[in-house]
């Protein structure tokens, strides 16, 4: 009987994990081995991320599980998307990197539509327009510091920034790449037009590999200080999302996958990108899965409201798990006020209830004051968008969805599941909670010959890990919300 270890790396916006898998046969375990938080740090006035201390992080949990005395098959990274690393020879970096929700890309829509028209951007790329996306953070670059710019030799998104420092090899991969707006997903490769209509330094964008690529054995320093032997860095999925999507436990019909956590990432694996007016209109995005399926989504502002929402109670000195928030959403049962998550007064951090109870008192709608009435009114909007998603997906796709697999982190918030399920009418399936992990495992597995196939990789997380099911309920109260939230949106 085959036994095989591996780590997966998983960098989120608010904390990181080193998982250990195991994969025994047709069982796959994992284990985390080390938690740390992963928080921007303010510096003269711009937001950054300690990259430093976080490659640290990922070195002590490497050590843990070193002294666990087992072989280790390979390691891989996986994380956001978009923000990037400049690099110089043999130096960390030039700068230390932004953080996606600096304020320096505020108005770069506008900028570099008077370069490239949104239409053209998006018939090259397929990807939802996002301030945060790489390219109008290059965009920025080129324009405020080109000096800095033109000095770097190579940029590296955040996963394969981390897998370069493991490996010594500097790539791009692909789910990860696909995500920059500076990626075709036709031509499976960086769009050479859209770089040079930008102006943007051509030497800075790296080889792109496929999801799954082996990029060499850990460099000999860290063999030496883990004690590893023979082990391989993988450039599996490294967009954490595109990581989550390869692990859904799906079978085959008529599933939609929700990645739930600070970002909500709903949407379908398809054959080919969709680019068209419609998805462009609605907002859908072309990103890159494993074996160049295109993952056709939504990027939906998550649980980042209600993570901002428990940051200013705490600051208040009301300190709240977030267990006991939806608790406290639990005790309201009416479906009295509605936000528009999408709205860019909730994208950036500053007094979150407070924006709540003002959107609500503008659209006329019940002011929620309490912290249940406000994760309630939170919690029920995104439910509605997912509704709203779902329905446009199959619009823009011509298939029915009739089951929502919901996984991540977001997953074990039962009451958001189960008003998902309300407003959408469908099924939903919530589990694994680190599918991130577990989609950055399956894909070193499979690129290793340990695992056969996606399909077999999707029934081996089937069979070993429990899933929960969520049904509709209350149909005639959440049709008659859907039409108000439909006028609350709109105003």
């Amino acid at each position: 009987m085959s036994i095989n270890h591996y780590i997966a790396c998983d960098l989120g916006a608010e904390s990181g994990r080193v998982m250990l898998g195991t994969l025994d046969e047709k069982k796959l375990a994992i284990e985390e081995i080390h938690r740390f938080p992963n928080s921007p740090v303010q510096i003269s006035n711009s937001l950054r991320w300690d990259v430093l201390r976080l490659f640290d992080e990922l070195k002590f949990g490497l050590r843990k599980a070193a002294s666990r005395g087992i072989p280790i098959a390979s390691v891989s990274c996986d994380s956001w998307g978009v923000d990037y690393i400049l690099l110089n020879g043999n130096e960390p970096f030039l700068i230390a990197p932004y953080h996606y929700r600096d304020l320096r890309t505020d108005g770069a829509l506008q900028k570099a539509f008077a370069i490239v028209n949104k239409e053209d951007i998006f018939a090259e790329t397929g990807i939802q327009f996002m301030t945060i996306n790489t390219l109008y953070q290059l965009l920025t670059d080129l324009q405020e510091r080109p000096s800095i710019l033109n000095a770097a030799e190579r940029f590296l998104n955040v996963a394969d920034y981390f897998n370069y420092l493991l490996s010594g090899v500097a790539r791009a991969e692909e789910s990860l790449a696909s995500t920059s707006q500076l990626y075709n997903p036709w031509l499976r490769t960086w769009s050479t037009k859209l770089i040079n209509q930008f102006g943007l330094p051509v030497k800075i964008f790296p080889e792109v590999v496929r999801s799954g690529t082996i990029l060499g054995p850990l460099l000999p320093a860290l063999s030496a200080d883990t004690s590893f032997q023979g082990t391989q860095v993988v450039a599996g999925c490294s967009h954490d999302t595109g990581a989550a999507v390869a692990a859904v436990p799906a079978k085959s019909g008529k599933w939609a996958y929700l990645s739930s956590g600070t970002w909500s990432l709903l949407g379908v694996e398809y054959q080919e990108p969709i680019i068209n007016g419609k998805s462009l209109g609605y907002g859908f995005t072309n990103e890159v899965g494993y074996g160049g399926h295109i993952r056709f989504l939504k990027n939906i502002t998550g649980l980042w409201v209600v993570q901002e929402c428990r940051r200013s109670w705490a600051k208040e000195g009301k300190e709240f798990s977030y267990a006991q928030l939806t608790e406290m959403a639990e005790s309201v049962t009416t479906l009295d006020s509605f936000i528009d998550v999408m709205d860019p007064r909730f994208s950036k951090p500053d007094d979150m209830p407070a924006k709540v109870a003002k959107f609500c008192q503008s659209t006329d709608q019940f002011v929620p004051r309490t912290p249940g009435e406000i994760i309630r009114c939170v919690l029920s909007s995104l439910a509605m968008l997912y509704r709203q998603t779902l329905d446009q997906v199959e619009e823009l796709t011509g298939r029915t969805v009739t089951t929502l697999h919901i996984v991540g982190g977001g997953c074990k918030n039962h009451l958001l599941n189960q008003l998902a399920a309300n407003a959408s009418g469908r099924k939903v399936l919530a589990g694994p909670v680190e599918c991130s992990a577990i989609g950055n495992i399956i894909v070193q597995a499979i690129a290793l010959g340990h695992i056969p196939s996606l399909e077999a990789g999707r029934s081996i997380v089937r069979n070993s890990f429990p899933l929960k099911r969520y049904d509709p309920e209350d149909a005639p109260n959440w049709e008659k919300a859907v039409k108000k939230y439909s006028t609350v949106v709109q105003k």
